[in-house]
Formats: C-alpha cells, sequence, structure tokens
C-alpha cells in the first residue's frame, strides 16, 4: 500500500524525494502520515482538499477488509491537513 501511495504523490509533487510516508498500524485500520516539502503541500492538498480526497478515495478503495487512513503532516509530524 505504501508503494501506491508513494507512487501517487511523487507523481503529483515537484520534490519526489522529499515524500516521506509513515505506516501506523492498527487492529482493524492502518494511519499513513505523509509528509513532503513545503513548496509541494499546496499540490498535494489541491484546492479545497481535492487532491487529497482523491488520493484518500484510492487508498480506501485498494485497502481491502482494513481501513486506511491518510493524513497530510508536517516535516517534523505534526498534523496539519486533516480534511
Amino acid at each position: 500500500m505504501q508503494a501506491l501511495l508513494r507512487h501517487l504523490v511523487q507523481g503529483i509533487v515537484k520534490n519526489p524525494s522529499a515524500v516521506e510516508i509513515r505506516e501506523v498500524e492498527g487492529e482493524a485500520s492502518v494511519l499513513y502520515e505523509l509528509s513532503v516539502a513545503d513548496a509541494d503541500r499546496d499540490s498535494v492538498h489541491g484546492p479545497d482538499g481535492e487532491t487529497l480526497r482523491a488520493i484518500r478515495t484510492v487508498l480506501s478503495a485498494s485497502s481491502g477488509d482494513r481501513r486506511a487512513v491518510l493524513e497530510l503532516v508536517e516535516p517534523d509530524g505534526g498534523a496539519a491537513a486533516n480534511e
């Protein structure tokens, strides 16, 4: 799942080497914390959060039985966009 997420995000950012994904396993869900370069945050978020919602939709559709949750976080690990 991380490979899919990385592929989707690296395709829309200008600095693909700065894409970082942290996976946190839960009993019934998996949390993915996505961090990108500051200059790429708007590209990932998109207008009114549409791009981020689309990425979440693809991730959710491919997650199978477990719920997949995606959060765009600041590079230091703090939550930034939870829309």
